[in-house]
C-alpha cells in the first residue's frame, strides 16, 4: 500500500517537471521565433525587405521545428510553414501591406500557440 502510494506520488512529480520542461521548451523557442519575426516585420513595414530576409526566417523557423515536432501537432507547424512562405513570395512581388498581414498573423500564432500548451486549468479540462 505504501510502496503504491510512493510510486504514485513520483509519477505525478515526473509528470508535472516534465510538463514544465515541455512548457518552457515551446515558450523559448517561439519567443525567439516571435522575435525574429519582428525584426522582418519592421523590414517589410520599412518596405526594404528582401526575399533573403524572409528566407532567413525561415531558416530559423526550420532549425526550431525540428524540435517542436515532439511536442506541438504537425497542423500548427505545417500552418507557420506555409504562412512564411506566402510571406516570402509577397515580400519578392514588392506587395508590402498583404505580406504585412502575412506576418502580423504569423506573429499571431507565435503567441497563441503556445498557449495552447500550457500548464493552465482551461487546458487541462
Amino acid at each position: 500500500m505504501v510502496r503504491s502510494i510512493i510510486s504514485m506520488v513520483c509519477v505525478s512529480i515526473l509528470l508535472l517537471v516534465g510538463a514544465v520542461v515541455e512548457n518552457h521548451h515551446i515558450d523559448k523557442h517561439f519567443e525567439e521565433f516571435h522575435s525574429v519575426l519582428e525584426v522582418l516585420y519592421e523590414k517589410v513595414d520599412a518596405e526594404v525587405a528582401t526575399q533573403d530576409d524572409v528566407y532567413a526566417v525561415q531558416q530559423n523557423w526550420l532549425k526550431k521545428k525540428k524540435t517542436l515536432h515532439a511536442f506541438i501537432p504537425h497542423n500548427e507547424i505545417k500552418e507557420i510553414d506555409m504562412w512564411l512562405a506566402e510571406s516570402a513570395t509577397l515580400v519578392r512581388d514588392k506587395e508590402w501591406q498583404d505580406a504585412i498581414s502575412k506576418i502580423e498573423v504569423l506573429k499571431e500564432l507565435t503567441e497563441q500557440i503556445p498557449n495552447t500548451f500550457r500548464l493552465s486549468i482551461e487546458n487541462i479540462l
